[in-house]
């Protein structure tokens, strides 16, 4: 019976390029909504994915996840729908000019936060990330089965949802991270077995440019 089950797929797409002329890690703050090329970035993915059965379209609640949906959910004549467990992960160093890294060695009074970069010890556990998301992921592909589900989110969500379902370990090297802007990795279903992972860049290689990592 499984193997005449249909195809099922989820996308996971990254939102595109975000308006950040101070250049901070903006994790979860409020106000950061895409720039006019992540505006461009996200036309150009709903295009990618506009000749498919796309059921439904589901968006981090953050603003710049909200604005990649959206032409996303006009193609297909979709409202956007909001799943809080898609919003990027937490972060101490939210709002500062730097990530985890050398930059944090000029503060020593942030040290303690570089304690345990396999948890991380400066944010939300990887374990939390990919619980969340391959939960969100599991119920919009049960409710949806046999057509495409669109779910917007962020890299290091993305990326860490992909580990886990490759059955990789989730600490890595972020600069390795394959999730470029407004890209998309899509976990291809029969039933609720996992039988392939693609991945595509719609607007091109962007997951090093500056600025771009950890977004």
């Amino acid at each position: 019976m499984a193997a005449q089950a249909p195809l099922t797929r989820v996308h996971l797409v990254r939102h595109g390029e975000v308006f950040n002329p101070e250049k901070v890690l903006y994790g979860r703050l409020p106000g950061y909504g895409l720039s006019e090329t992540g505006h461009r970035q996200a036309k150009v993915t709903a295009e990618f994915l506009a000749g498919l059965d796309v059921a439904a379209v589901v968006a981090s609640p953050l603003d710049r996840a909200q604005q990649t949906a959206a032409p996303i959910a006009a193609a297909h004549g979709l409202p956007v729908e909001v799943d809080p467990r898609l919003i990027e992960s937490r972060n101490a160093f939210e709002g500062k000019p730097f990530e985890a890294g050398p930059a944090v060695l000029r503060y020593p009074h942030l040290w303690r936060l570089l304690a345990n970069p396999f948890r991380p010890s400066w944010g939300e556990p990887y374990t939390e990330i990919a619980e969340r998301m391959l939960a969100a992921a599991a119920e919009w592909r049960d409710a949806h089965p046999g057509r495409h589900v669109v779910l917007v989110s962020h890299q290091l969500p993305v990326w860490t949802a992909r580990r886990a379902l490759e059955g990789l370990h989730l600490w890595h090297r972020p600069d390795r991270r394959q999730c470029g802007l407004a890209s998309v990795t899509t976990a291809v279903y029969r039933g609720r077995e996992l039988v392939g992972i693609e991945y595509a860049e719609p607007n091109g290689p962007t997951a090093n440019v500056p600025g771009s990592v950890g977004a």
